[in-house]
């Protein structure tokens, strides 16, 4: 066959060996013109991220899957080539070669053993922060003498607490290492989830520590549990996604975290399940069900984070422990995933996984204006459906509803959640434009939300419950949001264009021998919408 390689201005006509079906032979040790074998067709991006979609796409499974890069060409590779403290440079090989057939099974490989736990570790999450919601079904706020604005309050310091942790968070992540860092989170945030079966307006200590009366002592306490699980939590979500991208190209991420957030549907229809028995234990002892409710499944949430110290290696070639003496990557597979996550990326080698951001890394952050509009998206998105899905158990209970009804009356909305979660991550990966996914969520809800403003006293109950089903279930295009972000952030170009292509080769290589620009400010940096 005649393949370009990418770097050399000539073609050369060799066919791979192979040492058995689906792996290539071993290549030479040094760059050579000769002997460095050919690289696979530059695929779309957009049509990669099927957890297995090879079949489908027609593609050899026998054929060279290495895509070309910026390690082709000689200059730019010296450019980008890994730094020796990054731990997993001593896998680099720009020669390195594989399948089709081997990409499959390391991936899935990867999916199983890295993609699902991630995905269980978010459930752990959700079950923690959302069964507040399952509790106001069980009189919670009338148990403790609550108001409905107590309970705004309480839900406002633990989203404030949940997003000021954000960046604390990241920075110990980086020094220390999300495989350290996540289970301790978890660990941590359980131990204050569970402690809130001991929720009484009895806390003398809290009554002086807040300088309030001690009537609004319980007030108090429930402001501070959901302050400190904020605080817990926060951060949790960007140190999963920053432990993803050690495995997954930018291109296979989407859909990898659409996945990760369905999970977080999962924990909704699970724990309405539980709820629904859990919260039947309503006397036992004297005690509410909802006091076993959060008791129960913080328990739940501690063994998922104890288990997890054993379940994060630090990364790909990293798998090897006292408990896992053989780690789960050979020396091949831990090649092919570090070469060809460093292909598509060549700048998450700047960074080792023990390595802490300066003040001035996040300041150069902070000051990157072309990303703004995806933050404030981010912020701003789910405006419209927020309160409806905040408040679906009290507007249940309040239809007349009971609280075994109310909580299986609210997986209906989880169950349409889900899918068209999936449905737009695929979509945005079918038609590779993050832009167009990110609206579907505007055009569902607004007629829906207009229909609900219209509704009064007189409206039934059950068209009442379809609406709010039906504005609850709305597509989740978050997951699609934090890919693009991480898409856009720090990634080298993937395509040249006018400007890049009118400079002579000499001129480019000055350029990248000394520039001082980073992340998408360089030249050969291109956006993805």
């Amino acid at each position: 066959m005649t393949t370009r390689i990418v770097g050399f201005d000539r073609t050369v006509d060799e066919k791979p060996s192979f040492l058995e079906k689906g792996q290539l032979s071993p290549t030479s040790s040094s760059i050579d013109d000769e002997k460095v074998l050919p690289l696979a067709e530059r695929q779309d991006t957009g049509s990669s991220t099927s957890l297995f979609s090879w079949k489908r796409r027609g593609i050899d499974l026998d054929a060279i899957a290495t895509q070309p890069s910026v390690f082709d060409d000689p200059t730019t590779l010296e450019v980008y080539r890994p730094p020796p403290q990054y731990e997993n440079a001593h896998r680099f090989d720009p020669k390195a070669r594989w399948t089709y057939r081997e990409e499959r099974n390391v991936l899935r490989k990867m999916d199983w053993r890295i993609t699902v736990w991630a995905c269980v570790m978010f459930f752990a999450l959700d079950l923690d922060r959302n069964n507040l919601t399952q509790a106001n079904s069980d009189n919670f706020l009338d148990d403790l003498k609550l108001t409905t604005n107590d309970f705004n309050l309480g839900n406002t310091l633990f989203r404030s607490c949940f997003l000021i942790a954000e960046l604390p968070s990241q920075l110990i992540s980086k020094r220390v290492g999300p495989d350290n860092w996540v289970p301790s989170q978890i660990m941590l945030w359980s131990i204050v989830s569970f402690s809130q079966f001991w929720l009484n307006g009895r806390s003398s200590f809290l009554a002086t520590r807040f300088v309030v009366p001690p009537s609004s002592a319980t007030v108090s306490f429930i402001r501070l549990f959901r302050a400190l699980l904020g605080f817990m939590q926060g951060g949790f979500i960007p140190d999963i996604v920053l432990y993803l991208s050690y495995y997954f190209t930018k291109s296979e991420l989407p859909i990898r975290l659409a996945f990760f957030w369905f999970s977080n549907y999962i924990s909704h229809i699970v724990s309405a399940f539980l709820a629904t028995g859990i919260l039947r234990l309503r006397g036992v002892h004297g005690n509410e069900g909802w006091r076993y409710l959060f008791l129960i499944e913080g328990l739940l949430t501690f063994s998922v984070g104890v288990v997890s110290w054993f379940l994060m290696p630090a990364g790909p070639t990293q798998t090897k422990a006292w408990f896992r003496p053989k780690g789960w990557f050979n020396e091949r597979e831990e090649t092919i995933i570090v070469n060809r996550v460093l292909r598509d990326d060549p700048t998450k080698s700047d960074m080792h996984n023990r390595e802490g951001l300066s003040i001035w890394k996040i300041y150069e952050g902070l000051k990157d204006w072309r990303l703004w509009p995806l933050y404030v998206l981010g912020l701003v998105h789910m405006i419209p459906v927020g309160p409806p899905q905040t408040y679906l158990t009290l507007s249940l209970r309040n239809l007349g509803f009971n609280t075994t009804q109310t909580n299986l009356l609210s997986i209906p909305s989880t169950v349409l959640g889900g899918i068209l979660l999936l449905a737009a991550a695929f979509f945005s990966e079918k038609i590779n434009s993050r832009v167009g996914a990110t609206i579907i969520l505007q055009i569902w809800a607004l007629p829906l939300l207009v229909a609900l403003y219209t509704f009064n006293s007189d409206t039934s109950q059950w068209v009442y419950y379809a609406v709010v089903t039906l504005i609850t279930g709305f597509p989740y295009v978050h997951p699609i949001q934090v890919a693009w972000t991480s898409r856009n952030s720090n990634s080298v170009r993937t395509r040249r264009d006018k400007i890049w292509n009118s400079w002579s080769e000499k001129e480019q290589k000055e350029y990248l021998e000394t520039t001082k620009d980073e992340g998408n400010r360089r030249l050969d940096f291109r956006f993805a919408y």
